[in-house]
């Protein structure tokens, strides 16, 4: 990847919406039937129902109305975005971030090295549990303030935050939005082969964080005199700082509880954020006038990392407005059932990776492939377990470079890491990772794990 030089992110995104508008004019237009699937609570596809419907190509406006339309279509992450943006930097305002940052450096000295490892396995327990994405573009500043106050570079910052997560997520034995939704629609026992899963996701994990820790101490020798200038002179937290962060620590145990016990989407998170900002505001002693001005900053500087997201979403939009992305589907795992058996997963698993592009959601890729996979399987003598494992290594490991992610792009776009960056150091590591999946797909195989 040296000297290549990928065009604006925006550029990017553009050209594969017009890239999937070109498609609605030149694939065959279909669609399967859906019904609702009374276990997951989701609308899934029908397997043997593909049948073709009228065209419907997008011209110039269309191609271009899918683009507001991605935007209101992704607007409960978009206004996320904002408000944790607005949040943290009234906090940032305060104080509180950076005396936090600086009290952590003045303890970890000589011990920093342990700070990528720590925060690597922190970021990927989110992912296990519950598929961590978007709520990691609220910790961006923190995490950038503390690498370069111990001098690493913003790639450390993303790929210690969002790459552990995505990992996590990949090879969790619980994720209720990827392992947990593909299980129920296999119709398999939640939670059943999770040793299996448990040993790989210790394997991932391991890579993940060697190739972190590697990178970051290669490139520490150039920002380590950087770091040094930007450091401030140690200082005790006042009482009001200490304030915001407990404030800032209640919250992230409110947005745990309100995830993971009572299924809070997007909504309730912004708005619990939106809360933060005004109490740590107010405690942080900036007065109303204050803070306002801190949120409308942090909207402002939140408004590219949107930007990206409504563009990804619209990518999407405009495959399904073109009634292709069932055809999309159909056409790559055809093939598959004509391979010997360990070849067919394993293309399953490369295929998985081609449908996330233009379906970026964990869960609705599972919706969209897995009735129709799992039938499939049956017919081919292929492990349900198996087909799922296909699914979560495929897809999953997707999410860490493909430019569809929204979540990937904003968190890029907000610690100012261009995406031919984020490359050059992803690539090794996800050739590897996708190796890893390979081999646990041939042992689950092998061992007929069921």
């Amino acid at each position: 990847m040296t000297g290549v030089k990928f065009p604006h992110p925006l550029v990017l995104l553009v050209a594969g919406l017009a890239l999937a508008a070109a498609a609605s004019w030149v694939l065959p237009t279909g669609q399967y039937e859906r019904r609702d699937d009374p276990i997951t609570g989701r609308r899934v596809v029908v397997a043997g129902t593909y049948h073709p419907v009228a065209a419907s190509p997008l011209g110039p406006l269309r191609a271009l109305v899918v683009i507001p339309k991605g935007m209101v279509d992704a607007a409960s992450v978009i206004f996320f975005v904002f408000l944790i943006g607005g949040a943290f930097t009234v906090v940032d305002r305060t104080g509180a971030l950076r005396s936090a940052v600086e009290w952590l450096v003045r303890h970890l000295k000589r011990r920093d090295a342990l700070v990528i490892p720590a925060t690597c396995l922190v970021f990927a327990l989110g992912g296990v549990l519950d598929n961590m994405k978007e709520e990691i573009i609220a910790l961006v500043p923190v995490m950038l303030l503390l690498v370069r106050r111990l001098g690493f570079d913003p790639v450390t910052a993303v790929a210690a935050s969002l790459g552990s997560a995505a990992v996590g997520a990949a090879f969790s034995p619980i994720n209720p939005f990827q392992v947990g939704i593909a299980q129920q629609l296999a119709q398999l026992p939640l939670l059943s082969g999770g040793p299996f899963r448990v040993g790989f996701l210790l394997l991932a994990l391991g890579i993940w964080i060697w190739g972190t820790l590697r990178y970051a101490v290669r490139t520490r020798a150039g920002q380590q005199a950087g770091a040094q200038r930007e450091a401030t002179p140690p200082q005790e937290s006042s009482a009001r700082r200490g304030a915001v962060l407990v404030v800032v620590l209640a919250t992230f145990v409110g947005l745990v509880v309100g995830v993971l016990r009572h299924g809070w989407g997007f909504d309730q998170m912004a708005a619990l954020f939106f809360a933060m900002g005004i109490v740590a505001g107010v405690v942080g002693g900036l007065g109303a006038g204050g803070t306002a001005a801190a949120f409308a900053d942090g909207f402002t500087s939140m408004a590219y990392a949107a930007l990206l997201i409504g563009f990804a979403r619209a990518i999407y939009v405009a495959l399904d407005e073109g009634r292709i992305v069932d055809t999309i589907v159909r056409g790559l795992f055809a093939p598959v059932a004509g391979l010997p058996l360990a070849l067919s997963a394993l293309g399953m698993m490369v295929l998985h990776t081609a449908v996330h592009v233009p379906v970026p959601s964990p869960s609705g890729h599972a919706v969209l492939t897995l009735p129709i996979l799992v039938p499939l399987s049956d017919l081919l003598g292929l492990s349900r377990q198996v087909t799922v494992l296909a699914y979560q290594y495929g897809g999953g490991l997707c999410e860490l470079l493909t430019p569809t992610n929204g979540a990937l792009m904003a968190i890029l776009a907000a610690a100012g890491v261009r995406y031919e960056h984020w490359l050059r150091f992803v690539l090794p590591l996800y050739g590897l990772l996708l190796g890893l999946g390979a081999i646990a797909i041939t042992i689950g195989i092998g061992v007929g794990l069921r």
